[in-house]
């Protein structure tokens, strides 16, 4: 008898925990309803009643720091979003969310207080990093490229800290960084709007780094950073030519293979092993009419695409049916 009341209490908690799940999904999306059609008064309201019923969820409490800062109830969304930084099953939306407010409300000096307590709690993640460098940079603070490097060494597969560096390069005379990070980038989130900016960027960092030659690394410049130049740049005769899709195929190829019969096994790079395998399926060329021509050129690449179905559908299979990601291990930008 005992055992069958252990067992009926055990499932009646189990139903209660399953009811209690989907109601907070069901509130939270009335309320994301209401945000979405821009009535952030009404998601308020329905969140602050959900919590009457489910006091302390977290997803409700999140959701309600989200839409009092769409409502720009800034001291409400303040209050609660430093108070779930503190709460010990605290996530990293938690300190996004707390970050926002505090840009809202321009507190730098407490905001880059919040994310060091975030990156405390949480080393590996990468949107702290990249969040934090962002309100740096939005402050002219010179240190914003330390968070987003800090970013890459420490959570090598989250794509947005490579955003903000290639940016960050591309603007301060470092093409090589700025093109390896923009062209990482791109293949993380490579059907993002984001990404088709870093086409651009891209192609324009190559053109620096060959054409104007404005950029040699000092003495300073790490090992890696010295061979991928002195590599590129005994393979950019076709340049000379003027750079345009074709020529920058045939440096880029020459420079894979010379990269493998020399530095390798040395500096194992996840972008390097990509290319190299696109060149072994016979795709290299197709990958950067995609990645330089629908930059540069999208009439001209959707018209290729047109004409080439068979070999951009294998691209497609290849880029698209496999997560792009860095191994930890294989950071080589010596600050």
């Amino acid at each position: 008898m005992n055992k069958q009341l252990y067992l009926f209490g055990l499932l009646w908690m189990i139903n209660l925990v399953g009811f209690s799940q989907s109601s907070i999904k069901q509130l939270q999306q009335t309320a994301r309803d209401y945000n979405n059609r821009g009535d952030h008064a009404n998601a308020v309201i329905v969140l602050r009643q959900g919590l009457r019923d489910f006091p302390k969820a977290l997803e409700l409490e999140k959701d309600l720091v989200l839409s009092l800062t769409l409502q720009r109830e800034y001291a409400s969304a303040k209050e609660l979003a430093l108070a779930l930084t503190q709460r010990a099953d605290a996530d990293v939306v938690c300190f996004q969310l707390a970050g926002n407010v505090f840009k809202a409300l321009e507190e730098v000096k407490e905001c880059e207080q919040l994310y060091q307590k975030g990156i405390k709690k949480f080393p590996a993640s990468g949107p702290l990093y990249s969040e934090w460098g962002e309100l740096r940079s939005s402050n002219k603070d010179g240190r914003a490229i330390v968070c987003w490097e800090d970013g890459i060494q420490a959570d090598p597969s989250y794509g947005g800290n490579y955003y903000n560096a290639a940016l960050h390069y591309s603007k301060n005379n470092e093409p090589i960084w700025a093109l390896l990070y923009a062209e990482i980038y791109i293949n993380m989130e490579s059907r993002s709007d984001r990404a088709r900016n870093m086409k651009k960027i891209l192609f324009e960092q190559y053109q620096e780094l060959l054409t104007k030659q404005a950029y040699r690394p000092g003495k300073k410049t790490d090992a890696f950073t010295q061979q991928v130049f002195q590599i590129l740049d005994s393979a950019s005769g076709p340049a000379r030519q003027g750079l345009n899709r074709e020529t920058l195929t045939m440096i880029r190829t020459r420079f894979v293979l010379d990269w493998y019969s020399k530095y390798g096994t040395v500096y194992p790079f996840k972008l390097f092993e990509h290319q190299r395998q696109l060149l072994q399926s016979g795709l290299f060329e197709a990958y950067d009419q995609w990645l330089f021509a629908e930059g540069i050129d999208p009439e001209g690449f959707t018209q290729w695409s047109l004409q080439n179905t068979a070999t951009y559908t294998r691209l497609r299979e290849f880029l698209f049916n496999r997560v792009f990601k860095i191994p930890a291990g294989q950071y080589y930008r010596n600050r």
